[in-house]
C-alpha cells in the first residue's frame, strides 16, 4: 500500500470515516456466509429483520429476470427458488448499493460505477471455480466492493477527483495515476481503509488494495477480483471511470488457463452476468 504523508493520511481517514457503516443485519450476513454450519434458516431470520432488505430482495426475485412461477412472498420461499447463496449475494448487493449517494458534486456516474462493480463480483466469482482455494463468495464481495474508494472520494474530496477524472480523459492516461498525481494517493488504497474499518478480513483489504502494479501479489482472491476487473472493463459492463485494461500477470495468467482474452473466450457468453447486474442495479 502507498506510504502516506501525516496531513494526506488524517485527510483520508477523515473522509473514511465519514462513510456509513454496513447495517448490522447486513454485517450478521457476512458473518453467516463465514460460518460452515450456517443454514438457509439463518439466513432468513436475519433478513426478515431488516425490512428494507426483505423488501427489495422480494423485488429482485419477482422481476422478470428470474421468471418463476408464481410471485414470492416471503424471504422463506425466495431461499427455496433462487438457492442459499443467490440470496446473500442479493443481500449484500442491497446492501453495498444502499450505501451510494444518488448525486455527487464531482460527476461521478454512480449508476455506471454500480453496473460495473456488480458485473466484476459476477464474473470473480465465475473465475473462482477454477482457482484453487478461491471462495466464490468472497470472490463475490471483493469483486463487489473492489472500486468503493471511488465512491468515498466523490463524496469526501470531489473537485480532486473530478478534476483525476478529466484529466485522464484528456491523456488517455489511467485514473489511478492521476489520483496519485491530484490526491496523492489511488482508490484501492481508499477502499482498503474502507473495507479495514468495515471489519472484514485482511485478505479483503489485501485484495482491494492490490489492483494495480507490476509486483501484484499472487494470491486466489486476488487474481479471481484482478482478472473480472479486467473482463469488466474490457466488455464494457458499465463503467468506473478507468477504462485502460491490463493483461493479467504470470502468476495470474497460470492460476486462471491463460492470457486475459484466452480466459475471456474459455467463459463463453457472458451477457447473462451483465443482464443480472443491470437488475440489481435497478434497486
Amino acid at each position: 500500500m502507498q506510504a502516506l504523508n501525516s496531513e494526506l493520511s488524517h485527510k483520508l481517514a477523515a473522509a473514511v470515516d465519514s462513510m456509513p457503516a454496513f447495517p448490522k443485519s447486513v454485517q450478521r450476513i457476512l458473518e453467516l456466509t463465514r460460518d460452515v454450519n450456517c443454514s438457509p434458516k439463518d439466513l432468513v431470520r436475519v433478513i426478515d429483520t431488516d425490512p428494507v432488505v426483505t423488501l427489495k430482495v422480494l423485488k429482485v426475485v419477482n422481476s422478470a429476470y428470474y421468471s418463476l412461477p408464481k410471485q414470492i412472498t416471503s424471504i422463506n420461499h425466495a431461499v427455496v427458488f433462487l438457492g442459499f447463496n443467490t440470496i446473500k449475494n442479493l443481500a449484500l448487493g442491497i446492501a453495498a448499493i444502499g450505501m451510494l449517494p444518488a448525486n455527487n458534486k464531482a460527476g461521478f456516474d454512480v449508476q455506471q460505477y454500480l453496473l460495473h462493480s456488480l458485473a466484476t463480483a459476477a464474473i470473480a466469482k465465475h473465475l473462482s471455480s477454477r482457482v484453487t482455494h478461491a471462495d466464490p463468495m468472497d470472490c463475490f464481495i471483493a469483486g463487489l466492493l473492489h472500486d468503493f474508494g471511488k465512491v468515498v472520494f466523490a463524496q469526501f474530496m470531489p473537485t480532486e477527483f473530478r478534476r483525476a477524472l478529466e484529466r485522464s480523459l484528456w491523456r488517455e492516461t489511467s485514473l489511478h495515476e492521476e489520483l496519485r498525481a491530484e490526491i496523492g494517493v489511488d482508490h484501492a488504497v481508499a477502499g482498503a481503509m474502507l473495507v479495514e474499518r468495515w471489519r472484514f478480513p485482511p485478505n479483503f483489504v489485501e485484495t482491494i488494495a492490490q489492483q494495480y502494479g507490476k509486483d501484484l501479489k499472487d494470491t486466489p482472491m486476488i487474481a479471481c477480483v484482478f482478472a473480472a476487473n479486467q473482463i469488466s472493463k474490457k466488455l464494457h459492463f458499465g463503467a468506473g471511470g478507468n477504462p485502460f485494461v491490463d493483461e493479467l500477470p504470470p502468476a495470474m495468467q497460470h492460476r486462471l488457463g491463460g492470457p486475459l482474452d484466452e480466459v475471456i473466450a474459455s467463459l463463453g457468453d457472458l451477457q447473462a452476468v451483465f443482464d443480472e447486474a443491470k437488475v440489481f442495479a435497478k434497486l
